[in-house]
């Protein structure tokens, strides 16, 4: 027997029917395996306990230990550090899963939440700018800068969050296969609800070192590359 964990919603991922004269425009998931690199820093905690494993066999030939006790050691270590990856691993497969992403015509929403399901509403004329970061592996994240006045909590929406922006929170698109035709999405809807000509957003002809982003903004109402 199939079950849906979000039947009550009218359509995927709102948690309304949208009000006459609103478009949906686009939707959208994390990439889980892209959300663990960078959302859930599997790599640096894979980093971290080699390190420490590297650590621990330096100390033993330091202190003339024998090869199994250093190798017993060692295993523990490599042991915990695959439980560690796996745990956040589970997490990014869940949050992605639980997450849809959405642009209409006149607001974006977030819908998150592996045990509660909470939906972030960002209208229009509270966002103020927009940035586009895109990575070595073509996922990309898109980040938007809300009005002052706007409150985002900071541990309720993490980690579709614009990472170490923790003062003032930006509401952020997080680990999108599909980053760049997002952003155009939105710089479309932005431009039309301003009244403004709609702007392109390309992506870089070039992109950094792995894991480097190469980031195009989103100007306030509107876009540019």
């Amino acid at each position: 027997m199939s079950h849906d964990d979000f039947e009550f919603e009218p359509q995927r991922g709102l948690p309304a029917p949208l009000p006459a004269g609103e478009r949906l425009l686009w939707q959208g998931s994390p990439d889980w395996k892209a959300l663990a690199m960078r959302g859930y820093h599997v790599r640096k905690v894979a980093i971290y306990f080699g390190l420490i494993v590297l650590w621990r066999i330096g100390i033993g030939i330091y202190n003339s230990q024998t090869a199994t006790a250093i190798a017993l050691s060692c295993v523990f270590l490599l042991a915990l550090g695959g439980v560690a990856m796996g745990v956040l691993s589970l997490l990014a497969y869940f949050t992605a899963r639980s997450t849809v992403y959405s642009i209409t015509s006149k607001r974006i929403l977030l819908r998150h939440g592996v045990a509660v399901t909470l939906t972030m509403n960002v209208p229009f004329n509270a966002i103020e700018g927009a940035d586009v970061k895109l990575f070595r592996d073509r996922s990309g994240d898109l980040a938007v800068k809300v009005a002052a006045e706007q409150r985002v909590g900071y541990l309720i929406n993490w980690p579709h969050l614009r990472p170490d922006y923790i003062t003032r929170p930006q509401p952020s698109f997080r680990a999108l296969r599909d980053a760049n035709a997002a952003a155009q999405i939105l710089a479309q809807a932005l431009a039309a609800d301003a009244g403004v000509a709609p702007l392109r957003v390309d992506a870089p002809a070039q992109l950094p070192a792995a894991d480097a982003p190469a980031s195009g903004g989103l100007g306030p109402r509107t876009a540019a590359a």
